[in-house]
């Protein structure tokens, strides 16, 4: 077994869960409270490189499968509220002794790429896929992987809030992605998080992806973020689906402010 996996491997061996009751949990997370008294409401809004973790912003590029297009009012940042920089710093740290990092695609996310994405992209695709579909219909299957925009101070989309992110696992040495069997952004069941632990297959590559997603799942659930079952690459800490997750009484991210981040 390489090096860079002997300190990890418990990680890698430990089953996720069954995420249907996290499913269930989740539906209606933007109904849940924000307590606008906390300290942490008005957390400062960092860059990431502050703090050592490499990434780049997956929208902002131009080869960036499925899309291949750098998508309108992408920036080319990536920006969290301190208090998860520290947090996930701490993950990449640990990570870095065994020869890995962390590597980040998304973080906050402006309101016109959320909009991009559930109004016309995802939308799109889904009438391709399901053409009789209502509107409505369509909605609840775009909504299963692309948040609707923020539409109002009480239920922000998560990615605005400074609280989540999007991100993979990489070797260190030359920036190589662990194989985790789907792509970024892959909006199908494959992109659960437990899919394979759901999957009879005995193929090695299956195998690998199954061992990598236990290894990304365990260590950010270990420091305190909670993962969208839908998606092994999302995490969060301190919004509402964060709060839905974890039983939090409520949330302590709003929409972020970060035009004015050095």
């Amino acid at each position: 077994m390489p090096t860079f996996f002997q300190e990890l491997e418990s990680y890698r061996q430990r089953a996720i869960p069954d995420l249907q009751p996290a499913r269930e949990r989740q539906k209606n997370y933007r109904a849940h409270p924000i307590d606008r008294s906390s300290p942490l409401y008005n957390d400062a809004v960092v860059d990431i490189r502050e703090f050592g973790i490499a990434g780049e912003n997956f929208y902002n590029r131009c080869d960036n499968p499925p899309y291949y297009v750098s998508v309108p009012g992408s920036i080319d940042r990536l920006l969290l509220r301190k208090s998860v920089a520290t947090r996930l710093a701490a993950v990449d740290q640990k990570l870095r002794r065994c020869g890995l990092r962390l590597h980040v695609h998304d973080a906050i996310r402006p309101v016109e790429v959320q909009r991009y994405f559930h109004d016309e992209w995802m939308y799109a695709r889904v009438q391709e896929k399901l053409p009789g579909a209502s509107h409505e219909q369509t909605i609840a299957e775009v909504e299963k992987y692309w948040a609707a925009p923020t539409s109002s101070e009480d239920r922000p989309a998560p990615h605005s809030t400074g609280g989540a992110i999007d991100l993979t696992i990489c070797l260190a040495r030359n920036a190589e992605p662990l194989y985790m069997g789907s792509i970024f952004d892959d909006a199908t069941a494959l992109a659960h998080t437990d899919h394979f632990e759901q999957s009879k297959s005995d193929a090695f590559s299956d195998a690998e992806a199954r061992s990598n997603r236990r290894l990304i799942y365990w260590l950010m659930i270990e420091a305190g973020f909670a993962n969208h079952p839908n998606e092994w690459w999302h995490f969060s800490w301190g919004d509402q689906m964060w709060a839905r997750q974890t039983g939090a009484p409520a949330a302590v991210f709003g929409p972020a402010r970060y035009d004015a981040v050095p």
